[in-house]
């Protein structure tokens, strides 16, 4: 069986058989085994990153169907004639190609195969494609095998096809929470939880996870050479921000991804592996008796010193006596004291993921829903600020969802000060990450009032209005109420008002309100495809990107977009962004470009 290291690009030389009919035979078996050596070693990848499973899943069980093909064409007792067996070098070929990318979403950075997703589904098209070209060539003729097989590769050319057309909205939403993270100026805990959420979705919040991604983004680095600079720096800051939710110490990823810090004191980078706990594989700060007799002195380190546990203990058990008491005094008759109690439960929850459990063990999620209507706006403004902040744990979204929050934070929303607005806006896009609560907050009347933040609020107030609008109208029928309170007009306005800095968060939404016919509709003036193509034109690269998306997404639906466009002098622009646009930008001008060809209207 030939493996990577010896994988034969051809069908010739098989095996020393010689000429003639056993020549033949022995080549064919040759190829054959080469093929069901590549299948076995796919199917032995096991899982695969979260972001691209199910077209891994997809792809690998076609390829297993191939084995009674195979099969069948192996106990044949006629030679296959030179055009079969090319045919077999042909799809041997594809499979490589395919195993190579299954490698990739089994051993790569969660991190790269998320930010590049658009990139790696354009190789998946490429698999598919190669694919279904290699089965529709099959020669049915020279090599005659059931009709039960044959109708099977039919259907997976018919497959194959359809898989080549499927997008999935969940790469929207992260490559969304991406460009979030990086535009956010502010460093509040909707930030954090975002963060939190892409660790949780790329299966990157426990330390072993993070670990295996810094040998994968290193590796990463070294293949690419330099190359992609500004993307890889991406990718490495993405790592460190999980590693600090996480509480790892952050390393140069570049150097040693993933030894301590505290190791570089140590003039030798080889630890003798006796002191190193075989469970993680780290150095251990209590060790026992070990076989060389050494100890750290000789090598100069110096071990952390081992906090005295009965005073954890102790510091535990008083600050879990100290959230119960200002539980309690949420409750309080007495304002000042309940002012007091929300306020620290406010500071506490914005601290650490284990606060934010605590407090919700102790009830503090009932009375601090009951406080949102408290004729009080500081104490109003408290309460909603520490809901936003309990809010960052998954398991707390639902408790307060289930309180009944939702209605009276968008009441805040609606009548409360400047930053019980914001936060209620913040609130709202934190709570709104789960699917349930997208539909009730919409059903609740609250997306009238976050349209309104985002036309007349402050610039941070219009940032969370626009957040939360853009994880709302990931739900259909959100989309229709938003264009229904009249998000369009204020989006306009952030267009045009560049000092905002936020156009590629309207254009954002923008791509999301296309997808909807009434969207559409609403957008599809001259005036804004205008907009667009002035964008396509003289914007930033990241607003080159996002305005040739939503042309895309307006032309692919309706082809007089394109033709407007074309009459305010796209066409040009769209040929320099293939060139030398951001990878996602030339990836949409050449899509925009080929709609534009396929409806005969260049000019």
């Amino acid at each position: 069986m030939v493996m990577d290291n010896g994988e034969r690009e051809d069908g010739g030389g098989g095996g020393g058989g010689g000429g003639g009919v056993g020549g033949e035979l022995v080549e064919k078996l040759h190829v054959v085994q080469e093929i069901v050596g590549v299948i076995e070693s796919v199917a032995q990848f096991g899982d695969y990153r979260r972001t691209h499973k199910k077209d891994c899943s997809g792809i690998v069980r076609r390829i297993k169907l191939l084995l009674p093909l195979l099969e069948e064409i192996r106990d044949l007792e006629t030679p296959i004639p030179e055009t079969g067996i090319a045919w077999l070098c042909s799809l041997k070929k594809v499979l490589l190609c395919a195993r190579k990318l299954l490698k990739m979403c089994n051993e790569g950075s969660k991190i790269y195969l998320a930010l590049e997703s658009e990139a790696v589904m354009i190789r998946f098209h490429t698999v598919y494609d190669k694919f279904s070209q290699a089965l529709g060539d099959f020669p049915s003729v020279e090599i005659d095998v059931s009709d039960e097989l044959k109708e099977q590769i039919e259907l997976m050319c018919v497959q194959l096809r359809r898989a080549r057309k499927r997008t999935d909205t969940q790469d929207i939403e992260l490559a969304m929470d991406m460009m979030v993270v990086f535009s956010k100026k502010d460093d509040r805990n909707a930030d954090s939880a975002i963060i939190e959420r892409l660790a949780k979705k790329l299966d990157l919040h426990t330390v072993e996870d993070l670990k295996i991604e810094t040998i994968a983004v290193r590796n990463l680095v070294r293949e690419r050479g330099g190359q992609n600079a500004d993307t890889t720096q991406q990718i490495i800051e993405i790592l460190n921000k999980f590693k600090q939710i996480a509480g790892m110490e952050l390393t140069n990823v570049l150097d040693d991804p993933v030894m301590p810090k505290m190791l570089e004191k140590c003039p030798s980078l080889l630890i003798p592996h006796e002191f190193l706990c075989p469970i993680t594989l780290e150095i251990m700060t209590d060790p026992v008796i070990v076989a060389s007799g050494q100890w750290c002195e000789k090598n100069n380190f110096q071990l952390p010193e081992k906090p005295d546990s009965s005073v954890q203990e102790i510091s535990s058990s008083e600050h879990k006596e100290e959230i119960s008491s200002l539980v309690e005094n949420l409750y309080s008759s007495l304002l000042e004291l309940q002012r007091k109690a929300v306020k620290k439960i406010r500071m506490l929850s914005k601290e650490n993921p284990e606060n934010r459990v605590l407090i919700a063990k102790n009830g503090a999620i009932l009375p601090l829903v009951q406080l949102l209507s408290y004729p009080d706006s500081k104490i109003q403004e408290h309460a909603v600020t520490a809901l936003l902040n309990l809010s960052i744990d998954e398991a707390n979204k639902k408790l307060i969802a289930r309180e009944g929050a939702i209605p009276a934070i968008i009441e805040i929303l609606q009548k409360g000060s400047t930053e019980a607005k914001e936060n209620s806006a913040a609130a709202l896009f934190s709570l709104s990450m789960l699917d349930e609560i997208k539909i009730t907050v919409g059903l609740s009347d609250g997306i009238p009032p976050l349209v309104a933040l985002l036309q007349n609020g402050t610039i941070r107030g219009k940032k969370d209005a626009a957040t939360a609008l853009f994880n709302l109208s990931l739900n259909q029928e959100n989309k229709a109420r938003a264009i229904n309170a009249g998000i369009i007009p204020p989006l306009r306005q952030l267009l045009k008002d560049r000092n905002l800095g936020m156009v590629d968060e309207a254009l954002s939404i923008f791509l999301l309100l296309a997808s909807h016919p009434d969207g559409r509709q609403e957008i599809g003036e001259l005036s804004f495809i205008e907009n667009l193509v002035e964008f396509i034109q003289k914007g930033t690269p990241k607003n080159k990107e996002c305005a040739t998306s939503v042309l895309l997404e307006l032309g692919s639906n309706n082809s007089s977009f394109i033709l407007a466009a074309l009459q305010f002098g796209v066409y040009e622009h769209l040929i320099e962004i293939a060139k030398s646009g951001t990878n996602r930008a030339q990836r949409k001008a050449n899509a925009v470009l080929q709609l534009i060809s396929t409806s005969e209207q260049i000019p």
